[in-house]
Parts: C-alpha cells; sequence; structure tokens
C-alpha cells in the first residue's frame, strides 16, 4: 500500500481530509506563523506599533526559533502552502537581522583619540563594580545610568581624582545619571525625560565634541508613547548642533529592530559596535546574555569618528552589560 495515500481518509462526500494529528500540527503551525507574522509585518511597516509588538520586537531575532518549529510542522503534516507562508517568514527575519545604519570609514585626518564607557547600573547597585571597570579600562569619558544618591556619592569619592569633570543629573532609583570626563566640560541643556539625560561640550585636545547621555523610558506597556517621545527627543538632540561632533550614549531602551531607534540612526549617527564588528552583542538582560538578550545599550558617534575595541562587559550587580569603545576623531570636512 503507498503510504501517503494512507495517510489521507475519505469523507462521506468522497472529498479527502488531512487525519486529526496532522491538522492539529497544521493549526499550531499557523498560529505561530499568525503571531510572528504581526511583528514582522510591523517591521516592514517600518513601525513600532501598540503593546506587545514593541516588547517582542526587541528580540526579533529570536523569533526565528517559532518560525522554524512552526516550518517543521508544516512539513510533518504536509501543509505546502503554510510552509511557503514560514520560508517567506524566514527570509524576512533574515533581511531584518542584517545590520542598520551607515558605516565607513572618517574623512579626514585623525586629530584626537578618546576612550568611552557607558553603563546602567540599576538603581546603583552596580557602582562598586563600575568602579573597578572604570578603573581598568581608564575610559576618558563615562556615561553613568540609574545613578542614585549613593551611587553619585561613591563615584565622587573614588573617582573625582581622575575624573574631575562632570555633568549630572541628581535622583533616586533609576533618575539619576552623571557623565564624567577627563576633559574640561561646558554644560548644555541635556533632554528632557522622564530620567535624566546630561549633556556638556567637551574639549578634546583643543577639539569641542558634544556629549549626551541618553535614557529614555523603556516601552512598557502603557507607556509605548512616552518611550517614543523620549527617543524622539533624542534624535532632536542629535540633530541640533551638527558642525560639533556627537558622542551620545547610554541605555536607549531599543535596539536596531525599533523604528524610533532606527530615526535616530537615520540622522548620520553611526553605532559604535557596528562599526566595529560587534553589533547584535546582547547588553540586556545580563543574566541571560550573551546566549540570550538583546543589544540596548549603545555608543552612537557621528561621521566624524571611528571606532576600534570595542568591548561588552560584564559588571556584577546590574542587569545590564557596560559598553566600551575607543574612538579616533577626524578633522571635520
Amino acid at each position: 500500500m503507498d503510504t501517503a495515500a494512507a495517510e489521507w481518509t475519505a469523507r462521506d462526500d468522497g472529498r479527502e481530509h488531512r487525519p486529526p494529528g496532522r491538522r492539529l500540527g497544521a493549526w499550531c503551525a499557523g498560529l505561530l506563523f499568525a503571531g510572528v507574522s504581526v511583528v514582522v509585518g510591523f517591521r516592514t511597516a517600518d513601525s513600532d506599533g501598540i503593546t506587545p509588538v514593541p516588547q517582542f520586537l526587541a528580540f526579533l531575532p529570536w523569533l526565528l526559533v517559532p518560525t522554524a518549529v512552526a516550518l517543521l510542522l508544516t512539513l510533518l503534516s504536509r501543509w505546502w502552502s503554510g510552509t511557503v507562508w514560514g520560508v517567506v517568514l524566514l527570509g524576512l527575519l533574515a533581511w531584518f537581522i542584517e545590520p542598520y545604519g551607515k558605516v565607513g570609514d572618517p574623512v579626514g585626518r585623525p586629530v584626537a583619540d578618546l576612550r568611552v564607557l557607558t553603563s546602567n547600573v540599576e538603581f546603583g547597585q552596580g557602582t562598586a563594580s563600575l568602579v573597578t571597570a572604570v578603573r581598568r579600562e581608564k575610559p576618558d569619558v563615562v556615561f553613568v545610568e540609574e545613578c542614585d544618591y549613593e551611587c553619585d556619592a561613591l563615584l565622587k569619592r573614588d573617582l573625582s581624582a581622575d575624573y574631575p569633570h562632570r555633568r549630572a543629573v541628581e535622583g533616586g532609583g533609576s533618575e539619576g545619571s552623571v557623565i564624567l570626563s577627563r576633559f574640561p566640560l561646558r554644560p548644555t541643556e541635556g533632554v528632557s525625560g522622564t530620567m535624566g539625560m546630561p549633556g556638556a561640550v567637551a574639549d578634546v585636545d583643543g577639539h569641542a565634541v558634544r556629549l549626551q547621555l541618553a535614557h529614555p523610558m523603556p516601552p512598557l506597556p502603557g507607556q509605548v508613547d512616552l518611550w517614543q517621545r523620549e527617543l524622539a527627543a533624542l534624535r532632536e538632540a542629535a540633530t541640533a548642533d551638527p558642525d560639533i561632533p556627537l558622542v551620545l550614549a547610554g541605555d536607549f531602551n531599543a535596539s536596531q529592530d525599533h523604528a524610533a531607534f532606527r530615526r535616530i540612526l537615520d540622522t548620520g549617527l553611526r553605532d559604535a559596535s557596528r562599526l566595529d564588528g560587534a553589533d547584535r552583542t546582547a547588553t540586556w538582560p545580563a543574566q541571560t546574555a550573551p546566549t540570550l538578550g538583546v543589544q540596548i545599550d549603545h555608543v552612537l558617534v557621528s561621521e566624524d569618528f571611528g571606532a576600534s575595541r570595542t568591548r561588552i562587559l560584564d559588571l556584577a550587580d546590574t542587569d545590564h552589560r557596560a559598553v566600551v569603545t575607543d574612538l579616533t576623531l577626524h578633522e571635520s570636512r
């Protein structure tokens, strides 16, 4: 007997139908495809949508797993139209997983070097570990997010000798943020937000460089609009003074799979991680990264900068990994 033919039975009206087990497999595959298709559809439309789409977009590469499982189910259940559906979804996911944004070497001769480190210390809990990392890595500029009052006091006590220049928005819990610098700083207005986002202009070996800390609200359910507005404010800050080289660094609570973050990259800023081949290296949550996670901590730079030796650091007592990168400022065109 033909095995394939035996897998089908006839209805009373003479039409063939799929056995119950295969029907279940096809239904499960269809449900998985439908869920993935919603997220991929918003990504294709260049939109972040509404909850829970932004949350799933953060983990877009991991949607390959349910898509692959569903594709296997379509093969086992012989649902060929579903197989085509799955192949299309896999192709779109593979396309969107590719790095986003501009690349290329800066124009002009190198004029200055600086090392930048950014770290979210989770309500100040990871401050001691950050201090150890700063002493080891010796960055020239440090961006610290979620630096509460105790964190701020500890940084003043332990690092003020090496980093005499600072800009801070003091606050408890997640609201406080600090920029520490070896270079002299001139204050700027920074960016208004729920959490502190201070800014400054640094004198880097006689060259002005804008420093802006990023820490918008995360896309929590019911607060997606706020998250988008604060990312839009960072985008406006990125274009505010194009004649001065810019370093925009911090916890963006967004990845390249979010449209609101891509709008910032569309201004011409480039992610140092991508310039140095570390794109999509997970920075959050630290407990499961790098195996499972998303890159939401970034050092973005204007086209005046080149980047090298980008590293992702594991710190104790915080749910974020730190990012440190070596930047080279090139003569402005």
